[in-house]
């Protein structure tokens, strides 16, 4: 194990598990086949089956060796989510809800209901479901209405009997458990409920507008009893905090839904681009063409990579505990998501007419990855999050969190575009401290855009850091390395202007626009308008470089 991998599998074992992945699916669910089950709207329960069965294993993956499974970090689990959605977004789905719905158990459990509800995951391959949202309550987890009424018997507690309902439930309808969040006397606290339990039972699936290959459907608790034993820690209470505990680890493998669909939409268009030939050449070579649908969105795409992949080593090092880097799951999912969805619409306009045909998958591809920016959080919940945790830190440290983050920036190889992402930072500090004396995070929109910028400005400066690492022979092991450094570099270069540019526009405009006319905070002389300028010097000869590597016309 390298030194950069503190947890998980070898890089043999992973490398393993992905090509099982290609080949398995590529057997059982060929393209024809997969867009065939998109028209029916039919999630191929048998496939996701055997895939968490003998025949493939898959949910091994995120399984603690001590129980039966292989042990696998977030490091591992991003690569091996990105490689499932690549493949199918719902397949993925379907596959990640048994991750999802034992985390209730492996962040909360008792030893003893970890040893037997994870156990039969290993051992018999059930599928599992998280009962969490509700018709009423989308995204806010603590106006939920499921109950859960202790059952007494001699006077102690030997079951609760359960009443409400959840919607949106990934495996609604095919899954054997279910974690169902329900509040009791002591406060929210999670279930585990088997299929079969008289009183639960799901609607007919979702007609959804993609990730058709995946099932979802609304549940039911009708006066279901289940015993004591099935109270997920033994205590009630503790359902929120458990759920705080993980959504930096979920919600970076839904980033990883967003990088697989969109590098996948983004794949079909460069081999598109490079056969069709108008006005005497092919697309790949007009620079209209590739500089508009292509390369911006294969740059977004690795900006948030390199956030994900960052977040990711920081959880397998142990930060992650008790929910310490869920702003930053939350800033990878909202990077990844949108720069996924962006670059699949761009995929739909780069073929044509034929991509807004079925049979060119792109389409498909794109209702897809549309669903990462809603589901696990969405985009605007996101941004919410972001914008309220980094504001606290630029309160607390008196706007120099982001003026420190930009100095030690600033000190990586230029090449990398570590400076302009550096400046990135420093506008942002500015916009932050703009709003500060304003007072004008009591406009909503204006924090949320703050999240925006936030997230721009944060994923700019992870790529130029992996950038360098990998100048410097560094980078993680277990990293996607599509790119090689040098263009890696570039990448990060045309990154570092495009949050630059927006940080410094994006936070004057709407600084001024909350502002009452004729004031504008003194943004313009704290902002080095002028450098941010300056720095889009040679943008247009790197985004021709990440072209040529993109079509295999230079040495990537």
């Amino acid at each position: 194990m390298s030194s950069d991998d503190s947890r998980g599998l070898d890089l043999g074992t992973l490398n393993l598990m992905l090509d099982a992945l290609d080949e398995f699916t590529g057997g059982v669910l060929p393209q024809e086949r997969r867009l065939e089950l998109d028209r029916e709207d039919v999630c191929p329960e048998e496939v996701v089956r055997a895939m968490c069965g003998d025949d493939l294993g898959v949910q091994l993956v995120f399984i603690p060796e001590e129980y039966g499974g292989m042990g696998g970090g977030a490091f591992d689990s991003y690569r091996v989510c990105e490689r499932l959605a690549r493949i199918d977004i719902g397949l993925a789905t379907s596959v990640f809800a048994t991750f999802l719905g034992c985390d209730p158990i492996l962040f909360g459990g008792t030893a003893e209901q970890k040893e037997w509800w994870l156990g039969r995951i290993v051992k018999e391959g059930i599928l599992l479901a998280y009962g969490a949202t509700e018709p009423e309550a989308g995204s806010d987890l603590g106006a939920l209405r499921t109950v859960a009424v202790p059952v007494e018997t001699g006077g102690r507690t030997t079951g609760y009997r359960i009443n409400g309902r959840k919607q949106w439930i990934s495996n609604g309808s095919i899954a054997d458990v279910c974690t169902v969040l329900a509040s009791t006397p002591r406060g929210p606290s999670w279930f585990v409920v088997e299929k079969g339990t008289e009183g639960f039972s799901a609607a007919p699936p979702e007609d959804k507008h993609g990730i058709r290959l995946s099932n979802t459907a609304a549940l039911y608790l009708d006066d279901v009893v289940v015993p004591a034993e099935n109270l997920v820690g033994g205590e009630e209470g503790g359902g929120l905090v458990i759920a705080q505990r993980v959504f930096g680890y979920t919600r970076l493998m839904v980033a990883a839904f967003g990088l697989g669909g969109g590098w996948a939409a983004l794949d079909r268009a460069i081999a598109y681009s490079a056969d069709r030939v108008q006005a005497g050449g092919p697309l790949a070579s007009k620079q209209g063409y590739t500089h508009k649908l292509i390369v911006p969105h294969a740059v977004r795409l690795e900006a948030a990579r390199a956030f994900t992949e960052e977040t990711a080593l920081r959880i397998d090092a142990g930060e992650g505990a008790e929910g310490a880097l869920n702003t930053e799951g939350a800033i990878a999912k909202y990077l990844a998501s949108e720069a996924g969805n962006t670059a699949a619409e761009a995929a739909i306009q780069a073929h044509g007419g034929y991509g807004y045909t079925k049979p060119y998958v792109v389409e498909k591809i794109k209702r897809d990855v549309r669903i990462t920016t809603i589901y696990e959080g969405t985009s605007e919940i996101l941004e919410m999050t972001i914008a309220r945790d980094r504001w606290q830190r630029h309160l607390k440290t008196r706007g120099a969190h982001y003026r420190d983050e930009a100095h030690a920036l600033a000190a990586l190889p230029g090449e990398t575009g570590a400076p302009v992402a550096a400046l990135a930072l420093e506008c942002l500090a500015a916009v932050m401290e703009a709003c500060r004396t304003g007072r004008l995070t009591r406009n909503q929109h204006v924090l949320l855009r703050l999240g925006e910028l936030i997230a721009a400005a944060e994923g700019a400066a992870a790529l130029a850091r992996r950038a360098a690492a990998a100048a410097a022979g560094e980078w993680p092991q277990k990293s996607d390395r599509r790119f090689a450094p040098g263009i890696l570099a570039t990448i990060s270069r045309v990154a570092a202007r495009e949050a630059a540019m927006k940080t410094a526009e994006e936070g004057l405009r709407w600084v001024a626009g909350a502002l009452p006319a004729g004031q504008d905070g003194g943004l313009p002389a704290a902002l080095r308008l002028d450098a941010v300028r300056a720095a889009q010097a040679g943008l247009l000869a790197d985004m021709d470089l990440i072209a040529d590597a993109l079509y295999g016309r230079a040495d990537n």
